[in-house]
């Protein structure tokens, strides 16, 4: 039996059902029914039947073996090679090269060890995709670990690299250090220092980062945690002119990077670096009482130039914002009514009649510490004796600070001709952008705490987090238009009344962020939550008889709209 389709004249063609048998030598067809009524997949099954193959149910002959998340880990390794930072890591491929780009991939989705990174990386795990897209094999952490050291030795070459990709002659050079701790002892760079994390009693490290003026991260370097934060600027300083080749750039650092002693040993005998900066309230408290910083500069304007024989050859210019200088009296006014209760119980120690404290020595070890903490010891007028202690604030002290709150002064020897007084304000002012990739480090991408033993180990963790930000600052300028960030900031500048004046956000964010969606409606996102989205988009291993192939999944409007953003096929 056979299914056979005949052709009708205007009509529809009849499919019939027929058998046929040979009787002598001619072939004769019977007609057993018609089934041009019945759908065309079932007329497709029967003939299939017929034809002797044997039909199972889709669900027995179509299996799943394994369903991994892929949507993330497609945006961050295709905007990895959009970038090109494989081919900065290294031109020639190899399983170091590699390991190292999955690290970075890793960290930027998922910071852990390297031993839970490893495991992640195995064939069944979170990041096999991951592993499947790079061709990795027999991933252990020990195979991470001499990675890290290919990736450290390799790191004065890849800084080049970058350096010649992002800065130009003439260039801003942000430039910032911070500190983070360790645990153990055993590390070299390992030194009781200055702990920006509240981890006082661990032992700190210090590293150094260098941006280009948007925030992008072109190299970091690391000291003993209690190297002295303007100690590190010769090194930055050395590795722009030697090693990057720049000869004309203008240096942005913190008051306290730049210092006097800094800036004539470092920048002073380089004639084309230039360098901007700001005071240090001690020198503008002097400014204004040499009659340089008058108030009455302000009264039409909140900036001003001015010029100080004190400091030659330099520009200076002064500016005053009222929301912060209405911050800062907020604050000292609560550091202030902190320090007084606390001296007060130190008063009623000594005042008590049971037990009372007595000594001038060890009221004055209390005092201290509380004056300390609080940093106000200057605002205060207190006298100890060995049965007494008495305090007041001094209205003279605070008055004298009060009077030039929110007033700030910057410094630099870029010339008018070159840089306008606004420009440099609003280069002062991108530092900020230093201290947002520090918060990013600390907190998305696990720098710390450090647990690497080896002076290597600890540079490669270091450098491997800068890369992981350097990808993830790429991923949030693409992807903003969907992140609960500003992505008209030409719009915001436009609508800025003054550089020296509080920043405000586009109309377009304010739009985003008070519905919680898009232009095109679409849900707005943290960094975070959006790659969290983006990995429900999974690859899916599926079976069918002997043979296996990958489908991907239906991307959601936001998951096709977030790697249309990046630039990202979804393959």
């Amino acid at each position: 039996m056979y299914i056979d389709v005949v052709p009708n004249r205007s009509s529809p063609p009849a499919v019939l059902l027929r058998e046929s048998s040979r009787e002598g030598g001619k072939i004769r067809k019977r007609t057993l029914a018609n089934l041009s009524a019945l759908p065309p997949d079932a007329v497709e099954v029967l003939r299939r039947a017929l034809k002797g193959e044997k039909l199972v149910p889709a669900g027995e002959l179509l299996q799943v073996e394994r369903s991994t998340p892929h949507g993330h880990v497609a945006a961050v390794l295709g905007t990895i090679r959009r970038l090109g930072l494989d081919q900065v890591l290294g031109t020639k491929r190899s399983p170091e090269r590699d390991r190292v780009l999955a690290m970075v991939v890793a960290r930027v989705l998922a910071p852990d060890s390297k031993l839970a990174t490893a495991r992640g990386l195995g064939e069944e795990s979170a990041f096999s995709s991951l592993s499947d897209a790079l061709c990795l094999e027999g991933v252990s952490a020990d195979s991470l670990y001499r990675a890290l050291d290919w990736l450290v030795e390799r790191q004065p070459a890849i800084e080049g690299r970058l350096a010649a990709k992002h800065l130009r002659e003439g260039t801003l050079l942000l430039y910032d250090v911070t500190s983070t701790y360790l645990e153990g002892r055993r590390c070299p760079l390992a030194a009781h220092g200055y702990s920006r994390d509240g981890k006082p009693g661990k032992m700190q490290l210090v590293f150094g980062l260098l941006t280009t003026p948007e925030g992008c991260p072109v190299a970091v370097e690391v000291f003993a945690g209690n190297t002295a934060d303007p100690a590190t600027l010769a090194s930055a300083i050395r590795k722009a002119r030697e090693r990057f080749g720049l000869k004309r750039v203008v240096w942005v650092a913190d008051r306290g990077l730049l210092t006097k002693e800094r800036i004539e040993a470092e920048l002073r005998p380089e004639a084309d670096f230039g360098w901007i900066t700001a005071l240090r309230a001690p020198a503008v408290q002097a400014l204004y009482a040499e009659g340089v910083l008058q108030l009455s500069l302000f009264d039409e304007q909140d900036l001003a130039e001015i010029h100080s024989s004190a400091l030659p050859g330099e520009r200076l210019v002064a500016c005053r914002n009222p929301h912060l200088g209405a911050e800062r009296a907020r604050k000292r006014e609560a550091l202030l009514a902190a320090t007084e209760k606390e001296l007060d119980k130190i008063a009623k120690a000594v005042a008590r009649e049971r037990g009372p404290l007595r000594g001038a020595e060890k009221i004055g070890v209390r005092v201290g510490r509380v004056l300390g903490r609080f940093k106000m010891g200057k605002h205060f007028r207190y006298e100890i004796t060995d049965t007494a202690f008495s305090f007041e604030r001094d209205p003279d002290r605070i008055e004298d600070e009060a009077r030039l709150d929110g007033i700030y002064v910057i410094r630099t020897t870029v010339p008018k001709e070159e840089m306008t007084a606004e420009a440099a304000v609003v280069a002062y002012k991108s530092l900020a952008q230093v201290e947002r990739a520090f918060r990013s480090s600390k907190t998305d991408l696990d720098v710390r705490p450090l647990h690497h033993h080896t002076e290597l180990r600890v540079r490669a963790h270091i450098f491997l987090c800068m890369l992981a930000y350097y990808v993830e600052w790429h991923l949030r300028r693409s992807l903003a238009p969907l992140l609960f960030q500003d992505h008209d900031r030409a719009a915001a500048a436009g609508q800025r009344t003054s550089v020296v004046a509080r920043a405000e956000i586009s109309p377009a964010a304010r739009r985003k962020k008070a519905r919680g969606r898009t232009e095109e409606g679409l849900p707005v996102h943290s960094f975070r939550t959006l790659m969290a989205e983006l990995a429900t988009a999974t690859r899916t291993r599926v079976r069918v008889g002997e043979h296996t192939f990958d489908k991907l999944a239906h991307l959601t409007p936001l998951q096709e709209r977030a790697l249309q953003l990046l630039e990202v096929p979804w393959r």
